[in-house]
């Protein structure tokens, strides 16, 4: 009977093992390849892997991680200025300045991201100009928020403020336009995808 079992568990190991060989690969190919239409690839591929069960080849799902994937680091960025912000101790008047205006930015951002987020969890009950509204709404929030993040370094770019707040500021500010980029470019994607499906009977 224990020989029975032994060999009923190594029939199931190699069955799950089999499984997750055919699944997994061909999910995180779907996610390598969409992700070569990104000014970040590699990030792209590395951010998004851990989705791969959730993505499943749907291009709705992976621009809807690629967002949260945007939100999750602008909420930690947005925590960590905020953070800044609030320690008044060896920083310049400009510096304190421009720091509350990167909060308010990051504050912005991380709405219209969480805006964008939900808008495209709906997407699947719009068609034709319906849902160009719609998906321009989500367009248009994330590139709102790619601006956002952009306008929070810009407050840096003073050559008075060479030190390490700007830089920290400047690193944290760099992922989060990444990953957010990625974001759009994704949802751009999909747009694209879906209207070429709507187009093509």
């Amino acid at each position: 009977m224990d020989k029975l079992m032994f060999w009923l568990l190594i029939l199931l190991i190699n069955f799950q093992y089999t499984t997750c060989a055919i699944t997994n690969p061909t999910s995180l190919d779907f996610i390598k390849t969409s992700c070569k239409t990104t000014r970040h690839p590699a990030l792209c591929v590395n951010s998004l892997s851990n989705y791969a069960g959730s993505i499943q080849g749907n291009d709705q799902q992976l621009a809807k991680a690629a967002i949260a994937v945007s939100l999750n680091t602008a909420k930690s960025a947005a925590a960590y200025v905020s953070k800044l912000a609030g320690t008044t101790s060896n920083i310049k008047p400009r510096e304190s300045e421009a720091l509350k205006d990167c909060v308010n930015s990051m504050t912005s951002c991380v709405a219209s991201l969480t805006q964008s987020i939900q808008e495209l969890g709906k997407m699947a009950q719009f068609k034709g100009q319906n849902f160009v509204w719609h998906m321009n709404n989500v367009q248009t929030w994330v590139s709102s928020a790619l601006t956002n993040q952009n306008t929070c370094i810009g407050g840096f770019s003073d050559s008075s403020m060479n030190g390490q707040l700007k830089d920290a500021v400047n690193k944290k500010m760099s992922s989060v336009s990444q990953v957010t980029s990625n974001a759009l470019a994704l949802v751009n994607r999909f747009s694209m995808r879906h209207k070429d499906v709507t187009h093509n009977p």
